[in-house]
């Protein structure tokens, strides 16, 4: 289990780094491993990281790959499946983290990478050429990825709810229609 945070938005980047530091700093449970930060103009990603496939310091995140950068928490089971298909198209990895292997598959394929995906995941990657943000939670809900807007048009997200806590100006909301749509059939995945 890893943790992540990220806010895009913001309306100063000292305020960005004080809130993404506060968010970690909450979610800090889930990751004791190492802890990294990503900030560009007004958007900022955190994670607390598990060290679990690759122990090395060339698996911590935020992760950057090619005009991209991600945090992610989660596991993909075939990621080496889909880094043969990338090697054979002439990517290459300096890793051997699952991460890097996202990162890549979103490179080739863009947001229809999450079609090639078995596993369990969270994630946000920042595309700088495209200039998007592009969040995916696997299938089933199993890697949570909790959102909410902020003033001015703000967005944050996090592994959990806590990392919201102290964020000023965004005002976390439960929706009602998924709430009644899961206690009328609770395996069903949320769209």
């Amino acid at each position: 289990m890893c943790g992540i945070s990220g806010i895009i938005g913001a309306k100063n980047k000292s305020n960005l780094e004080f809130d993404l530091r506060s968010m970690n700093d909450l979610i800090y449970h889930r990751g004791p491993d190492a802890e990294g930060f990503y900030i560009h103009n007004n958007l900022g990603f955190g994670h607390r990281r598990l060290s679990i496939l690759d122990l090395s310091e060339q698996g911590n995140q935020p992760m950057d790959y090619s005009h991209c950068t991600i945090t992610y928490n989660g596991e993909i089971y075939n990621y080496i499946e889909i880094k043969n298909t990338l090697v054979s198209k002439g990517y290459s990895f300096r890793s051997d983290s699952d991460t890097e292997v996202i990162l890549a598959a979103y490179t080739e394929w863009g947001v229809k990478c999450v079609q090639y995906f078995n596993g369990m995941w969270a994630f946000a990657i920042w595309d700088s050429y495209e200039k998007t943000l592009f969040l995916s939670r696997d299938r089933y809900g199993i890697k949570p990825l909790y959102y909410t807007n902020g003033e001015k048009g703000s967005f944050g997200f996090a592994s959990e709810t806590i990392g919201f806590k102290n964020l000023k100006g965004f005002t976390p909301r439960r929706s009602e229609s998924l709430i009644n749509r899961f206690l009328q059939n609770p395996s069903e995945p949320e769209s």
